[in-house]
């Protein structure tokens, strides 16, 4: 698994509701190598949240393995999985979740200086990523103070910002117009080809899921490979 950054084996996740019991994941596998951006598409409620969820390391699955650069982190502690995910693996949701109270330049500053960079480099690397991203006249904008499609850019170079092994993206695109959409997507995946991070992106777009290395779709809990649209 040398090159692999995420490898995951015999993923399993089942809720129980009541009497009732539903396994949305039914022994997935799944490996993204470094540098290599994978699409993940499937209806909705076919498992792909929970899947990110359990690759970012934020849920336990039922069963199976999860190893994050060759280190299995399904028995982990909680807090050395907080840790990994502060080091290791960055996030971009279909809401950007940003601070508003923050400007775009802090917001993206801010999960740095808690990882230990000073405040200075983390504001140096804030800054360069928002310009890498076209928003260098809007670094001291707030989030209300900016369009759909700026603040999920500001949210991509957050997620970018500890410059992460491993990326995940959960719908990044969802909320936006398809215009908007296709333009943040193009930017996340120039600045994740150029940060030469592994991304596993969700998505119901397949015309943006064209464009990635691989695309893979969860049907009956399962992972395969989709190869035509």
């Amino acid at each position: 698994m040398s090159d692999l950054v995420l490898a995951i084996r015999g993923l399993e996740r089942t809720y129980v509701s009541g009497d009732r019991t539903l396994q949305v994941l039914n022994g997935a596998d799944l490996d993204v190598a470094r540098g290599e951006i994978v699409g993940l598409i499937g209806p909705s409620g076919s498992g792909k949240s929970s899947l990110l969820h359990a690759a970012g390391l934020l849920e336990r699955p039922t069963a199976g393995q999860i190893f994050i650069e060759g280190r299995d982190c399904s028995a982990l502690s909680d807090r050395i999985r907080t840790r990994i995910r502060l080091s290791t693996i960055g996030f971009v949701y279909q809401a950007h979740h940003l601070l508003p109270e923050f400007s775009a330049l802090d917001n993206v500053a801010l999960p740095q200086m808690i990882a230990g960079r000073s405040r200075k480099a983390a504001r140096a690397r804030a800054e360069e990523l928002l310009s890498r991203l076209g928003l260098a006249d809007r670094i001291h904008h707030q989030p209300a103070q900016m369009s759909g499609g700026e603040q999920q850019r500001v949210a991509v170079a957050r997620a970018l910002a500890n410059k992460p092994r491993l990326l995940l993206a959960d719908e990044p695109t969802g909320n936006l117009d398809p215009t908007t959409s296709a333009a943040v997507f193009e930017n996340l995946y120039e600045l994740a080809r150029s940060e030469g991070v592994a991304a596993l992106v969700a998505t119901h777009n397949l015309e943006l899921a064209r464009h990635m290395d691989r695309v893979l779709a969860l049907k009956g809990g399962k992972l395969e490979t989709q190869t035509a649209f």
